[in-house]
């Protein structure tokens, strides 16, 4: 199998990156993949062959290396996983090798001198001929060829792997037709080379190659004839003379396998035994066998191209959920993630809002067994009682009077991957017990039915709020409680690990730079100072809301304080800084407004708001961040 780096995001998005043994990503002209990225390391990471196995590893990186959204130092990668370097996302990917010297297939000249060659043109095929096939008579041999046909059909057509198809392929064939060897060679995307050859010498062994026809294979392919082709001198099904059986008789099948009036590749049988020369009647056989095999690979073909796809989507759509920052607490929350991820243990979240609960719930299925499988989010504040129990557990048609059909819930579409129930301390008591019954039976019933469906799921549920408290309130049931709290963590806040905050806005930046499609350096010394000052509330979410819209209104190179929410001013310490010292000015003007307006007022928090023209909840923060609760109290005692 060959490695493969899909690009899903970045500079080089849509391209794929084939290596042998080794790669190396940086920003270093020396990698194999330069990421021209300020959030790139010059030496980032790179990818090795150890021990038939693919190690990623983190050169020491300033932003770090993300293995399905989780920070890695080393990392044995796995088809399917998604590796982030920057603002770059990578699926590593597992693909069949071209045909090489010590493929199964080994092309030759044509071994066949002076023989006798048969030929069919698709018209002629009889048993992919409603028409002919109408018209033969009836015989033990027709019913015996079409029973051989409707089981190989019934046989390949569930199969959704294409190699694994050719080989219970080839082994039906040698079941039907006399061959002592046979390969099957489908041809690239392209249709140029063959990209993925199964051979198997039944004589020889499994070591030794089966030799192919160069120059018949080739006018096969070109041609979309079928041949048989024999040494003997006559073509027949009759055992030869006993002058001729002291002759090794050489005889060769090769049919197209054709779908959609496009060539996919050949079957190719050989013998050498002269009570097996192939016949009229196997070549007959074998081109109907072809027309069957040729659709079941083009639909494998196409069910592995879906797989792909989905795969890449599903990593592109991701790739906003990877989690940054390497300090200490951060770094306990991705031991946390590797450790229970494999697991299908249900996973409780605590945090405040913006800390990035959804992020690490869905860290925890991209690194688990169901990653394949989908991922259902669904915020239990966002919808009224009555919406939230036809969404989580689908209804039945008819069940109420806008139920015109039969609709799945959430839990039933992510059958085999997670349900994240973000904010599940908002339930109400009614829908707490209709959840506990799913996760204590692994059932559900929908909304207006009766009958109980099965459940394959894993849960990872979030919430805000102190759910302990709310048991103890009875606002939450403890028995729910206990059941999903069978293994938890809490995302920290922001101001809890502020050492992040940097590289968080130094990735925000990166990103809405990109997506605004504007060139900016970096943050100046004045902003990061703000960013740092400010205890961020709302957290990363807050965090990201801000450079986003710093990006935005910013005209400069670089972000400056005033490209910044006012929130980050008003409660920024007077720093000995040159931008700082403006900023200071603007925070006394507006003192002095809020203070001349509350006197003129006579102390009215909604006539200085009407005087000042804001919102009195916009003023009561703007009096919070600018500390002048106890002025205010002076000047209404005065």
């Amino acid at each position: 199998m060959q490695p493969k780096l899909a690009a899903i995001s970045g500079p080089f998005r849509k391209s794929d990156f084939h290596f042998a043994q080794f790669v190396s990503i940086g920003r270093d002209s020396s990698n194999s993949i330069r990421l021209d990225d300020r959030a790139v390391s010059p030496n980032h990471c790179r990818i090795s062959l150890d021990s038939e196995r693919f190690l990623l590893t983190d050169l020491e990186s300033d932003s770090g290396t993300f293995v399905n959204g989780i920070p890695v130092k080393q990392r044995v990668l796995a088809p399917g996983d998604q590796i982030a370097v920057g603002n770059s996302l990578f699926l590593f990917q597992l693909e069949n090798s071209p045909v090489s010297a010590s493929s199964p297939v080994e092309l030759v000249e044509d071994p066949l001198a002076g023989g006798q060659r048969q030929q069919l043109r698709p018209d002629e095929l009889l048993y992919l001929n409603p028409e002919s096939l109408a018209v033969l008579p009836q015989s033990e041999r027709l019913a015996r060829a079409l029973s051989t046909l409707l089981k190989i059909s019934t046989a390949i057509g569930s199969v959704r792997d294409v190699e694994s198809l050719q080989w219970q392929l080839l082994g039906m064939i040698f079941d039907v037709i006399p061959a002592e060897r046979g390969a099957i060679l489908l041809l690239d995307s392209h249709g140029g080379e063959i990209s993925s050859p199964v051979a198997w010498d039944r004589v020889g062994g499994p070591d030794r190659p089966v030799h192919v026809s160069r120059s018949l294979t080739r006018r096969v392919i070109e041609e979309g004839v079928s041949v048989v082709e024999n040494e003997s001198p006559a073509l027949s099904s009759c055992v030869p003379s006993h002058a001729e059986e002291s002759k090794p008789a050489h005889s060769i099948l090769c049919v197209p396998l054709m779908a959609s009036s496009q060539t996919l590749g050949v079957i190719y049988l050989h013998s050498e035994n002269h009570a097996t020369t192939f016949t009229s009647d196997d070549l007959q056989l074998l081109a109907a066998i072809a027309g069957l095999a040729a659709i079941a690979i083009e639909n494998a073909r196409q069910f592995e191209h879906l797989g792909i796809e989905n795969r890449q989507l599903r990593a592109e759509v991701s790739l906003q959920h990877d989690m940054v920052g390497q300090s200490p607490r951060m770094r306990d929350v991705y031991q946390f993630i590797e450790r229970v991820a494999p697991s299908d243990s249900t996973v409780l979240i605590h945090g405040e809002s913006g800390t990035g609960k959804e992020l690490a719930a869905r860290a925890i299925h991209k690194n688990s067994t169901r990653k394949e499988q989908p991922f259902v989010a669904l915020n239990c504040a966002a919808l009224t009682e009555t919406l939230l129990e036809s969404e989580l557990f689908g209804h039945e048609k008819g069940a109420f009077t806008s139920a015109i059909c039969q609709k799945k819930g959430l839990l039933e579409v992510a059958e085999g991957g997670s349900v994240f129930l973000d904010e599940v301390g908002e339930l109400s008591l009614t829908l707490q017990a209709k959840l506990l019954r799913v996760l204590q039976e692994r059932e559900l019933v929908r909304v207006g039915g009766t009958r109980s469906i099965k459940l394959n799921v894993r849960f990872l549920a979030a919430s805000n709020k102190d759910l302990q408290k709310a048991v103890r309130e009875e606002k939450f049931r403890a028995d729910l409680f206990h059941r999903l709290n069978v293994i938890s963590v809490t995302m920290p806040p922001l101001r809890e690990h502020a050492e992040d905050i940097q590289p968080l806005a130094e990735y925000f930046l990166s990103r809405y730079s990109q997506k605004c499609n504007r060139s900016v350096k970096g943050i100046s010394p004045g902003a990061r100072a703000c960013l740092m000052q400010y205890d961020w509330p709302g957290n990363i979410r807050e965090l990201e809301n801000a450079m986003e819209r710093a990006i935005v209104i910013g005209s400069s190179d670089f972000i400056l304080p005033e490209d910044l929410p006012e929130t980050l001013m008003e409660t920024a310490s007077s720093a000995a800084t040159a931008p700082a010292k403006y900023h200071d000015a603007i925070r006394s003007l507006k003192k002095q407004l809020i203070l001349g307006a509350f006197e003129q007022s006579g102390g009215s928090f909604t006539e200085t708001a009407k005087l000042l023209g804001v919102h009195p909840n916009y003023l009561h923060r703007l009096i919070r961040n600018l500390d002048l609760r106890l002025a205010l109290k002076k000047s209404t005692r005065v």
